[in-house]
């Protein structure tokens, strides 16, 4: 059990666990999960945390086979200027490890947002909170359960 699954099973959700033996030596845990899942690498989203000035964190959750774009969060989040936040202060914050991060279940519950990419499917795969496990719920949910909303923040 993770906290993140822990949150959607307190939530009573439809989801699924999935889970892969990860590779410690995988070039993007990201693509190594759409691979070993096999699904649409585009379902898959990876969980970013940035620094929006200050001490002021904001999570982005963008497909695995884009990148986050910084200016399209920034305008977002209505500040000027994002930048990625450090590991430690990631970890710290949040609870997980680097790489196992989701957006769900976090020890400080993170201002959100979801690319608006994910509106475009029933369910969509994010990080269970651990490398080598994702959980697939739909976009609606995953929005719902973390004071989310929908924009378009990857490239």
């Amino acid at each position: 059990m993770t906290p993140a699954i822990n949150k959607a099973k307190q939530s009573k959700i439809r989801f699924v666990i999935h889970e892969y033996e990860h590779d410690p030596a995988a070039e993007s845990y990201g693509k190594e999960a759409a691979e070993k899942l096999g699904v649409e690498p585009e379902r898959v989203f990876k969980t970013l945390v940035v620094a929006c000035g200050g001490k002021d964190l904001t999570v982005a959750v963008v497909p695995v086979m884009r990148q986050l774009d910084l200016k399209l969060l920034a305008k977002a989040v209505g500040v000027k200027k994002v930048a990625m936040a450090e590991v430690k202060q990631v970890e710290r914050v949040t609870g997980y490890v680097v790489g196992g991060v989701s957006p769900l279940g976090q020890k400080k519950q993170l201002p959100t947002v979801i690319d608006a990419s994910a509106e475009a499917y029933d369910t969509i795969f994010v990080s269970a909170g651990r490398r080598g496990m994702d959980i697939e719920l739909s976009p609606q949910d995953l929005a719902s359960l973390t004071r989310a909303g929908f924009a378009p923040v990857a490239r």
